[in-house]
């Protein structure tokens, strides 16, 4: 593989154990991890102190960096202000923690909309605290990624591209994720062609929209594999591409839908979380070899 693609995951669907996110990451030939949760915290709930001391000589010890930090920022009902007012204090410790970590990237998201209202109703008071957002990245100088993801604004390609043509910000930018957009009943190529100026990031998380489950990279309907192609070999993307299998269920699937894990992944793919995560990445490599990316 080039050495401008970089292959980075979600380890903790691996196992809540951070040492054993690292042991499988490192055994698959990996020297990326996207930071989520490790030791059955998420990393919104992390200091830079809890990070310098319990993480980072982990990160150290197996030779493995920080692709982006996997926050829950945005993840939040547009009109909770408590917890709005939480996550900015968040984002800054998480900043804080990027620039620990020789990390570029945070993602986020753009607020769940209330069951059976319009999102384009809560298009301006969306716009005004991502805008909140934005400016404590700037301070510190960090890339915001936002993830299309299920019941928030941003969930379908149009608000999306709404959000980056109105806050034109150079620290912030998109994370395509190609199961979520198949779970909302988009094309993922139509997606791509709109959103192309603003992707600086890929998840590698593939979906069928039949019962809406997760299935293992290029064997859905997200079009990863066409995609991937165009993007590499003729778009010239570099960057990550990051595991986030949603083959088994695992712990901190809990705190990221809002639905129960069992309707996100009704049966396990795999007999666990190693078996899941090695499914995936062996699958991505497979992609890459087709592609001509060996």
């Amino acid at each position: 593989m080039e050495e401008q693609i970089h292959i980075s995951g979600f380890a903790d669907e691996i196992s809540p154990d951070f040492e054993q996110q690292l042991k499988v990451v490192t055994e698959l030939g990996m020297h990326y991890i996207s930071l989520r949760s490790a030791n059955k915290k998420g990393i919104a709930d992390y200091t830079v102190q809890e990070v310098q001391e319990e993480l980072m000589p982990l990160l150290s010890k197996y030779s493995v960096k920080v692709s982006s930090i996997g926050s829950p920022v945005g993840k939040v009902g547009i009109e909770d202000e408590e917890g709005f007012q939480k996550q900015k204090l968040q984002l800054a410790e998480l900043c804080r923690i990027c620039k620990l970590l020789d990390c570029s990237y945070i993602r986020m998201f753009s607020f769940f909309i209330p069951e059976g209202e319009n999102p384009d109703d809560f298009r301006n008071t969306v716009l005004e605290k991502t805008r909140q957002f934005l400016d404590i990245a700037r301070q510190h100088d960090i890339i915001l990624l936002h993830e299309n993801e299920k019941d928030i604004y941003g969930d379908t390609k149009e608000r999306c591209r709404i959000l980056f043509d109105e806050l034109k910000d150079p620290h912030f930018y998109a994370a395509f994720d190609f199961a979520n957009f198949v779970q909302c009943g988009e094309d993922p190529e139509e997606c791509w062609n709109l959103l192309k100026p603003f992707i600086r990031y890929i998840h590698i998380k593939d979906a069928v929209s039949s019962n809406q489950e997760n299935v293992v990279c290029g064997t859905g309907e997200g079009k990863i594999e066409l995609l991937l192609d165009r993007a590499i070999r003729k778009e010239g993307y570099t960057g990550f591409l990051t595991l986030e299998p949603h083959l088994v269920l695992f712990d901190s699937l809990v705190s990221l839908e809002t639905t129960a894990a069992e309707n996100i992944i009704k049966e396990n793919k795999a007999k666990d979380g190693r078996e899941g995560y090695a499914m995936q990445y062996h699958a991505l490599c497979s992609i890459l070899e087709k592609i001509g990316q060996p």
